[in-house]
């Protein structure tokens, strides 16, 4: 079974723009920590991935946003690696408000490279494995 990751945030007063709803660069933020739980769910905390051979970097964020979100509104956070190529991987996310509605949807895209050369390195299996596990699913 794939691994994903599902964390709840509560929205602060700090992430509301004079529109009154979050901005659309926290939004970003949000997305991070729940590639950061992802990560650690699967025991790949930074030193690990260094240790390993390999870091990944974000080269591509695409988000779709469908709804507003407000200060206290409850946000569910999901992450799941959707695809793997050779370097690089594909995570889906997306954030859902308390009441069960879409806010937005995001497709990362992140490669995997030598912590000292900085140069691409074959994604490894424990994240591939993520992969040909979601694609087997339903």
């Amino acid at each position: 079974m794939p691994l994903q990751s599902q964390i709840e945030i509560l929205v602060r007063s700090t992430e509301i723009d004079v529109n009154g709803h979050v901005n659309n660069a926290k939004y970003l933020e949000y997305l991070e920590w729940g590639r950061e739980d992802w990560y650690e769910r699967l025991g790949l905390d930074y030193e690990t991935l260094k240790r390993m051979g390999f870091l990944t970097v974000v080269v591509h964020i695409s988000v779709d946003y469908r709804r507003e979100a407000f200060q206290n509104d409850r946000l569910t956070i999901v992450t799941v690696v959707e695809r793997v190529g050779n370097t690089s991987f594909v995570m889906r996310q997306y954030i859902d408000n308390q009441h069960g509605e879409r806010v937005i949807d995001a497709e990362v895209v992140l490669v995997t490279v030598d912590p000292e050369t900085r140069r691409k390195v074959r994604v490894p299996d424990v994240i591939r494995q993520q992969a040909v596990a979601a694609s087997t699913e339903g």
